[in-house]
């Protein structure tokens, strides 16, 4: 019982440290979007701040990536060159990001009133130019992340942390 406890313990650990890490850069690409669009409606004088969106994104979006992963969503290339298995997961947690914001959006046109047929066609009027961006830009800012988490994989977390976090004499 004990061993069993300490194995739960330990995976919980390592999910959070996991789901830590995957917030704090989903985060940071999110925030620098939300930076960026409120610059490009600045200079059309619109007042645009979503930064808490950012935040609140990045919660969510980090959980669905994290049951994404314990699926094993896109391991399918594992044995395969990492740049295809970093290409083709990329690609796939930015489909996957495309089809949460269409949802996302959805809830929140319900929660205004709106029908879902108006919520949806909402989407795909106003939005889908801006929606397809948004992936495509997702897409190559999930690449380092992927990138050096497929190389984790193969090397083994300790000695990503180890190369990134302690002096190497030369």
């Amino acid at each position: 019982m004990a061993k069993h406890r300490s194995n739960f313990i330990e995976k919980a650990e390592t999910q959070i440290k996991d789901f830590a890490v995957l917030f704090f850069y989903l985060w940071v690409v999110f925030g620098l979007l939300a930076v960026h669009e409120s610059f490009v409606l600045s200079q059309h004088r619109i007042d645009f701040r979503p930064h808490g969106l950012a935040l609140i994104n990045a919660l969510i979006f980090a959980k669905v990536m994290l049951v994404a992963q314990d699926a094993h969503l896109g391991d399918r290339l594992n044995d395969r060159p990492l740049i295809y298995s970093v290409i083709f997961k990329s690609i796939l947690f930015a489909i996957a990001l495309i089809c949460f914001h269409i949802v996302e959006h959805v809830i929140v046109g319900l929660v205004d009133r709106r029908t879902l047929s108006e919520s949806i066609a909402e989407v795909g009027a106003n939005k889908l130019k801006g929606t397809i961006s948004i992936g495509i830009i997702t897409s190559v800012a999930l690449m380092p992340f992927f990138a050096l988490a497929e190389i984790s994989r193969v090397i083994g977390k300790e000695k990503i942390l180890f190369l990134f976090f302690r002096r190497r004499n030369e």
